[in-house]
């Protein structure tokens, strides 16, 4: 069984989840739903839960569940697979292969193998010398 105190934070941490996935402040949904920024606070902070009529209103607004806010979630799985975290990861942490991905984003497929090929040509020259 879960005390009050876990079930607060439980429904605090889906709140701040859903909300962020949703593009909403914490002053817009207290706006929107005539809650004080405070009350909205309290919840996501996990000092207080909402009453089930408080839940029902979240969930008609952020268009959810009340399992997706009242229940424990596992930790989800952000990567496909371990290769996707790793070149994701290279990426981030090499500021020349972000830069050729911010350029390479948006581009036709066209355009990003002929790049593909040019980089892979350089390499070569490269190992060459």
């Amino acid at each position: 069984m879960v005390s009050n105190q876990e079930y607060a934070k439980i429904v605090g941490k889906n709140l701040r989840r859903i909300m962020y996935e949703r593009e909403v402040s914490q002053t817009k949904l207290a706006h929107d739903l005539g809650l004080t920024k405070s009350t909205v606070s309290s919840w996501m902070n996990g000092y207080r839960t909402p009453r089930m009529d408080k839940i029902d209103m979240l969930c008609r607004y952020l268009n959810c569940k009340r399992s997706d806010l009242m229940e424990l979630h596992p930790a989800r799985r952000y990567y496909i697979s371990d290769e996707t975290k790793l070149i994701a990861q290279t990426i981030y942490d090499d500021p020349n292969l972000h830069a050729l991905f911010d350029a390479a984003r948006g581009n036709k497929d066209d355009n990003l193998r002929l790049a593909a090929e040019m980089l892979k040509r350089m390499k070569d020259t490269n190992n060459d010398g």
